[in-house]
């Protein structure tokens, strides 16, 4: 089955399913805390559709599906980057603030954010790659 595959094509489709394994973790994160800030809704509801979008292009490649899959990974760099700052701050506000070490380990969880910010980054980059060889 993987004979003849491009290598973006393979990224594309782990891209897709880190997307929704990485999703089931934010929607456990932010329901453990009551969705407290609108912007919880953000990853819960783009994570799974991007991961879903991700999936059906390494499958259909069809031009106005890597359009769509194209801005939707450009949101979700900039849902990444908003979480890495909502995150940072919500540490902030904990007892303590950034001086309490123990409040990087129980607070909300800096490096996931970010690491949507890095899927989508690979996304992109799997979307686009165009081998010189």
């Amino acid at each position: 089955m993987w004979n003849g595959w491009p290598l973006s094509r393979i990224l594309l489709l782990f891209t897709g399913a880190a997307f929704l394994m990485i999703s089931l973790q934010v929607t456990m994160y932010h329901y453990r805390q009551n969705f407290r800030h609108w912007a919880m809704y953000g990853p819960v509801f783009g994570g799974p559709l991007l991961g879903l979008l991700t999936i059906a292009l390494a499958f259909y490649n069809v031009p106005v599906l890597r359009s769509i899959t194209g801005v939707m990974l450009l949101v979700g760099i900039a849902l990444g980057v908003a979480g890495g700052y909502l995150h940072f701050n919500g540490i902030g506000e904990r007892v303590g603030g950034y001086g309490e070490a123990q409040n990087f380990l129980v607070g909300p969880p800096l490096t996931l954010p970010l690491m949507v910010t890095a899927l989508s980054i690979l996304g992109l980059i799997a979307l686009y790659w165009r081998p010189t060889i």
